[in-house]
């Protein structure tokens, strides 16, 4: 029997030892994601119900700056505390935090909304990252190519149950808005019995090999020193630049359509399970033939590209059904062919280089470009003379995506220069 704390490794591991794993991160990465979209849901609707569309560039601005100052802190945490005690004393925390939320969110109180709005934004950003750094720290090369496709899924399909759940649970239930917090709750005190028993079947023995990458301190100079990761960088983090922009114009139209709280957050739930399916149709049935055919650069290119086309959709109608189409093809595409296109974009790399450059462009990168994409809303919104109308947003979706598809160029022959070298 292997201790919970022993290293090990896939060499010479029973097959049924490695299915039994991955089935249990397949559960783990569903409730997860099942949980954590029942308060993406009320988050969204709260905010919308108190402050209106005009909060979220603010709540987004705000929530890059807690998360900057927190993830030093939460870093400090991994390095003293086991990993088991880490995912542990998370998942009761935020449990816990939720309960109390939940007696102070229905108070129509706009900092308590904007408070509950940053805090879903910690919750996924903490509990996403602990799972795929156990995942990644138990699996070697080999099992992760055989699984992580498999593991993923639960991700993907974790969203499409969690949102037809809370669509459900509103519609045909006596609860509230407010009481999805309890359903969440309620689902990450079974995501904490589902790793305790993980740890005690020994599933958090981390592999050496694997954790070798990880003792290396993130470093700024392995991204700025290589032309190859500042493309990847940019091509990355103009995805978040687009991001708040199209979310923007979605929210705003739902708030233009006159629903009720908790019939918003029928819709909003609704929504996110059809875009979850989308995401998993598309993972399933196009990614497979456009890597194959056209290869993977073609992969990078179908987001920005759809994006464009659903933008000017918008602009030329710009009603809640064009809003929804532009919206899946944006976060609907960036869950499924983006994501496992950029993923590839790492494999020329030394798994060290990878760590330090991913940390610096997840920890930093992401929440800059956010924070800029929400600047340019609140500029073209409410701070300049000359203002846009929602669908005259989609301007600046243009601009981003013809400057997203150029640096896709630039790194596609990057990358070819790079595996002809190597």
């Amino acid at each position: 029997m292997i201790s919970p704390t022993s290293d090990t490794s896939t060499v010479g591991v029973p097959r049924s030892l490695l299915v039994s794993r991955s089935l249990a991160l397949f559960a783990y990465f569903f409730l997860i994601i099942l949980a954590y979209t029942q308060v993406k849901v009320a988050s969204r609707s709260i905010l919308l119900e108190i402050g209106g569309s005009g909060w979220f560039p603010y709540a987004w601005v705000y929530s890059a700056i807690v998360l900057t100052v927190l993830i030093g802190f939460y870093h400090r945490l991994v390095e003293r505390y086991s990993r088991a005690r880490i995912v542990f004393g998370s998942l009761l925390l935020f449990a816990g935090i939720l309960v109390v939320f939940r007696a102070v969110v229905d108070q129509h109180n706009t900092v308590t909304a904007v408070a509950f709005y940053i805090f879903v934004d910690i919750f996924s950003v903490v509990l996403v990252e602990q799972f795929w750094s156990l995942t990644n720290s138990i699996n070697d090369t080999s099992a992760g190519q055989r699984s992580f496709w498999f593991v993923g899924t639960g991700g993907l399909l974790g969203g499409v149950v969690g949102g037809f759940i809370a669509g459900f649970l509103i519609e045909h239930t006596p609860l509230k808005t407010p009481d999805l917090l309890y359903a969440c709750a309620f689902l990450l005190l079974v995501t904490f019995l589902l790793n305790v028993l993980m740890w005690r079947a020994a599933m958090y023995a981390e592999i050496k090999s694997q954790t070798a990458a990880r003792e290396e301190k993130p470093d700024w100079r392995a991204l700025v020193n290589n032309r190859y990761l500042i493309l990847i960088a940019i091509v990355l983090c103009l995805s978040q630049l687009a991001q708040p922009v199209v979310e923007y114009q979605f929210i705003t139209m739902i708030e233009q359509a006159g629903m009720g709280l908790d019939e918003r957050t029928a819709f909003i739930g609704r929504f996110l399970g059809v875009m979850g399916l989308v995401s998993v149709a598309i993972n399933l049935m196009v990614t497979p033939i456009i890597h194959r055919y056209l290869g993977l650069f073609a992969g990078l290119v179908v987001q920005p590209l759809m994006l464009a086309v659903c933008s000017f959709g918008f602009y030329l109608q710009s009603t809640l059904a064009a809003a929804a189409v532009m919206k899946i093809s944006d976060r609907g595409l960036s869950y499924s062919i983006n994501r496992a296109s950029k993923e590839q974009l790492y494999i020329p790399l030394d798994p060290v280089l990878i760590y330090q450059a991913k940390a610096w462009i997840d920890m930093l990168g992401y929440r800059v470009f956010k924070v800029l994409g929400s600047g340019l809303i609140l500029l073209a919104t409410q701070w300049l003379p000359v203002r846009l109308d929602i669908g005259e947003l989609s301007f600046l979706t243009f601009g981003i995506c013809a400057i997203w598809m150029m640096m896709i160029g630039l790194l596609s022959q990057s990358y070819q220069q790079i595996t002809v070298a190597t």
